[in-house]
């Protein structure tokens, strides 16, 4: 069968941790005002001699420059002076504090997925994590230790081939730490929580460029903060990080694509399976995208849907065979590796859900069950609007249930992740090639969407920071740890040196 990956769609599309500053190397401590526009090649003269061997330090007249700064979302982008590169972890500490000396905004990047449209008021430095990108396994098996600068695919492959697993994102592309300091969604959260559930300490760099350990013993205040709003709070050099045996050899998928006469047929389904084994921690996640898929219509969006069971066919199958029922355009299915799996629904490293340089504007919303009618309206909306705008056929409604076993079964007070009770999340990508006469109806169109979804939903509207657009009032971001977050940012951040990413900023 075709496989449609295509427009497989999740999550934990991706993030990094962000922050601002400025430089160092002011004998008079009075220039910070002058010295905001310095060039690279001023920056590698004074700052060079001070990092390691392995740093590099490049403007844009450099042939590295376009790769090193291409980025997933091209809406509202931030603005890339130059690309500071550590060798170290130590050169973190001397690049902030070069930067605050000079005035020197920064932004500490890793696989640059960033979505939320607050990036686009950054004009500075990009602090580049992509060379710190070791991982230790430690005595005993027990935990890991991973640089900043790991991502998904890179932690997922190289556990796996020792024997081990733990929680990352989904998507093989992005960076660990971005979905990880806001939560982390993944597939391993039915077992054992999100990305930041897991976490047993952090190497943090701070606003003013000081060094410091970030666990239960040390600054537990700010490992809480860290663990859901941690971009807001400092640059997470490297981190320890809980792991586990691999329990299975292989994982099941089973890839649907289904016609939009099976909308309702298809969500009533869903909505049976999410109550009926909200307790199988085995039924990963199941998630799929409306789109525009040409091999079955170039003007009829399909409804693609995927499912992922951490075991064999054998024992995922009485789970499906609702689904079986259901006349689909295409079946694809199969037993591979864990580390299979990304590639086999569409969240792998070179397919097209990671391609970088398109406009993504965007909405979400968290959810507890799919409103059928609700499903209705934004299918015949996307039907709409890219029939009266061709040019938007590249947009998705992606629809995603992870299984929640393990992100309940943590104590709630432990992390200023505020969602625990929520268990559908939902994007609305308007995606196309750069285009600014098309954002304002495709800021339009998103929000229509989330705001019917909202409507339809029953409850409050809350978003998952890593899903963020921008726009969103900050209590519907941080819930109702907000006043405790903007407590511990006046402490840790009173000059908001690290506000580019859904900042927190004061009442």
């Amino acid at each position: 069968m075709t496989r449609l990956t295509n427009f497989a769609a999740f999550g934990l599309l991706l993030l990094q941790s962000l922050v601002t500053a400025a430089p160092q190397a002011c004998l008079d401590g009075l220039c910070s005002y002058t010295r905001g526009n310095l060039t690279a090649q001023q920056v590698s003269r004074e700052l060079g001699p001070q990092l390691s061997r392995k740093s590099n330090i490049f403007g844009p007249e450099d042939p590295r420059f376009l790769n090193e700064t291409a980025r997933y979302q091209a809406y509202k982008p931030p603005v890339i002076r130059m690309v500071v590169q550590p060798g170290s972890e130590a050169d973190v500490s001397k690049i902030v504090k070069y930067a605050n000396a000079n005035s020197i905004p920064f932004l500490t990047v890793n696989k640059a997925h960033g979505l939320t449209a607050t990036l686009g008021k950054f004009n500075g430095l990009q602090l580049d994590m992509g060379l710190l990108r070791n991982i230790d396994i430690q005595r005993g098996g027990k935990t890991a230790i991973f640089q900043g600068g790991t991502f998904d695919g890179q932690v997922i492959d190289y556990l796996w081939d020792k024997g081990y697993v733990t929680t990352t994102g989904s998507c093989a592309c992005v960076g660990m730490l971005g979905p990880g300091l806001g939560g982390g969604h993944g597939r391993y959260q039915g077992f054992y929580g999100m990305i930041s559930d897991n976490i047993v300490k952090l190497n943090v760099v701070l606003a003013d460029g000081s060094a410091i350990t970030v666990s239960e013993s040390s600054h537990s205040d700010l490992l809480w903060a860290m663990k859901g709003a941690g971009h807001n709070f400092g640059i997470v050099t490297s981190f320890e990080l809980k792991i586990y045996p691999r329990l299975v050899d292989t994982w099941y998928y089973r890839n649907y694509v289904w016609k939009q006469d099976k909308l309702e047929t298809l969500f009533g389904e869903l909505n049976k399976l999410h109550s009926n084994t909200s307790h199988i921690r085995e039924l990963a996640v199941n998630y799929g995208t409306y789109g525009v898929n040409a091999s079955i219509s170039s003007t009829e969006a399909v409804i693609w849907w995927s499912f992922t069971y951490a075991g064999p066919q054998k024992d995922a199958q009485k789970y499906f065979e609702a689904f079986d029922r259901i006349p689909a355009e295409s079946v694809e299915d199969g037993n591979v590796p864990y580390s299979g799996i990304p590639d086999a629904t569409g969240t792998g490293l070179d397919q097209p859900l990671c391609a970088k340089g398109y406009e993504h504007v965007h909405s979400t919303n968290y959810l507890n069950v799919w409103n059928i009618t609700t499903l209705r309206e934004i299918y015949d909306l996307f039907q709409s609007k890219i029939t009266e705008q061709p040019l938007l056929r590249g947009s998705i409604v992606m629809l995603e249930d992870y299984s929640t076993v393990g992100v309940r079964a943590v104590d709630s007070r432990t992390s200023a992740f505020p969602w625990r009770d929520r268990a559908l999340l939902t994007v609305t990508a308007i995606n196309f090639p750069p285009n600014s006469s098309l954002d304002a109806y495709a800021t339009e169109w998103a929000n229509q969407n989330k705001d019917l979804i909202n409507k339809g939903s029953g409850l409050e509207p809350a978003t998952y920071v890593n899903y963020a657009a921008g726009d969103e009032p900050l209590d519907e971001i941080y819930g109702k740890g907000l006043t405790r977050l903007r407590s511990l940012k006046a402490r840790y951040d009173p000059t908001g040196k690290f506000n580019y990413y859904n900042p927190i900023t004061p009442a």
